[in-house]
């Protein structure tokens, strides 16, 4: 038996949040599987069960679902400015990042550069997901009808387009409905017991009581909601007495507000009306922009949402990048604070996690859907009657081998395919 892993320090776990910013690549699913490769599988800094948890209280949530994992587990951690630093690290080089790429766009026309590093990137992204999709499916997928949950999910997002929401929703249902008539299933879908098996102790184990920080109060999700609201005025009002009320700068706090608070389903959910409004309404940049930037902000690591700092630098320069980005994603730091301590006296009981449990299932059908959906684009770049992209996908294959083989790091699977992708487009 592996010991328990000693306690972790603020400053350890700061060094590792902002590796993670670095490394995010790959959207909610890329950045889900390495932190959980990262945190549950190598460093064992919380079981699978408690992640598995936490991660279906963030699907439910409008906003970026990887971005408030990492909020919630550095809360979890190291109490509020844990969650402030695992969430801030995890969004900040990318906004810097975007900015650097932003200007070299507007300044020079194109990043072939860094489209050749990238292009090592994509299949690499690819193979972290499908190997994320097998072990999570592994361990969650406990019963015959978890399966047909996640095939179920599977089937009404790649067959039918069925929204996200409606499919979280749905699986939620019948993880209560489970719950209360096959109580032994639901029970068990989230794998417990199989983090310790399969991984060893973990620092937050399945049975580690509520730190004395998380315990929920209306107290504390009162001052909470107030820090929030204090925090979106005051700065809208500081906006408004710096440039104006009708100006760029507050229109873009106002208009991404709106826009944080509609990203159900995702980055890709909320993008009409991002492109709605900054580029037909307000006329921040144009359509053909709007296209680049979502290519940067797939390939930069990041929560793919991180659009909104290319719409925002490319409207108002550097400042918009930051009120764009801030106004984005100050809710989400809000709705785990404020909700994160409810759903950690929930966690053994089962009214409550036999739907997470339904959740979890449909997530592993969603992610396999991802992937694909992922792999598609990146193997066929221009289509079922365009080429095929055979060195992605002899990067891809070496990348899973590297990973599920070999138990490779992410950090140096990323980097080698970087390296390789970076050297193919070179030699072209």
């Amino acid at each position: 038996m592996e010991p328990r892993p000693l306690p972790v320090s603020f400053s350890e776990a700061f060094r590792f949040w902002l590796k993670l910013g670095f490394i995010s690549f790959g959207g909610p699913t890329g950045q889900i599987a390495i932190m959980h490769q990262e945190l549950v599988e190598r460093r064992r800094w919380i079981s699978e069960k408690r992640f598995l948890h936490a991660l279906n209280y963030c699907m439910v949530l409008p906003g970026p679902e990887a971005q408030q994992l990492a909020t919630y587990i550095g809360w979890l951690m190291h109490r509020t400015w844990g969650g402030i630093v695992a969430g801030g690290l995890f969004v900040l080089p990318s906004v810097f990042i975007l900015i650097a790429l932003s200007w070299i766009y507007l300044t020079y026309g194109n990043v072939t550069f860094v489209a050749g590093v990238f292009y090592g990137i994509k299949p690499a992204v690819v193979a972290i997901v499908l190997a994320a999709a097998w072990r999570i499916g592994q361990r969650a997928l406990k019963h015959p009808a978890l399966w047909g949950i996640a095939a179920a999910a599977f089937a009404a997002i790649f067959v039918f387009g069925a929204p996200f929401p409606a499919i979280v929703l749905a699986a939620g249902i019948i993880g209560y409905l489970g719950g209360q008539f096959a109580p032994r299933i639901f029970a068990g879908g989230a794998g417990h017991g199989a983090a310790t098996s399969g991984f060893g102790p973990a620092l937050i184990d399945d049975d580690t009581p509520t730190p004395a920080h998380a315990l929920f109060s209306w107290t504390k999700l009162t001052a909470y909601f107030a820090a929030g609201i204090a925090l979106w005025a005051g700065m809208i009002a500081a906006l408004a007495a710096a440039f104006g009320a009708d100006q760029t700068l507050t229109q873009m706090g106002l208009f991404f507000s709106k826009a944080a608070l509609l990203t159900f389903g995702g980055a890709y959910a909320v993008l009409p009306y991002v492109y709605q409004g900054a580029v037909e309404h307000y006329g921040w940049l144009t359509a053909a922009q709007m296209i680049d930037g979502l290519a940067l902000g797939e390939t930069t690591p990041g929560p793919l949402i991180m659009i909104v700092a290319f719409v925002g630098y490319v409207g108002a320069g550097t400042a918009g990048a930051l009120v764009a980005t801030y106004f984005t994603f100050l809710p989400s730091f809000i709705f785990i604070f404020m909700g994160a301590p409810f759903v950690e006296t929930t966690h053994g009981n089962l009214k409550f996690s036999a739907p997470l449990t339904g959740i979890t299932a449909a997530v592993v059908g969603v992610i396999v859907n991802l992937a694909l959906f992922f792999a598609w684009h990146v193997l066929w770049p221009d289509g079922s009657s365009g080429r095929f992209e055979w060195i992605s996908a002899l990067i891809g294959a070496a990348a899973f081998i590297a990973l599920f083989r070999y138990k490779a790091g992410i950090m140096q699977v990323i980097g080698a395919c970087a390296f390789a992708g970076l050297a193919v487009t070179l030699l072209r």
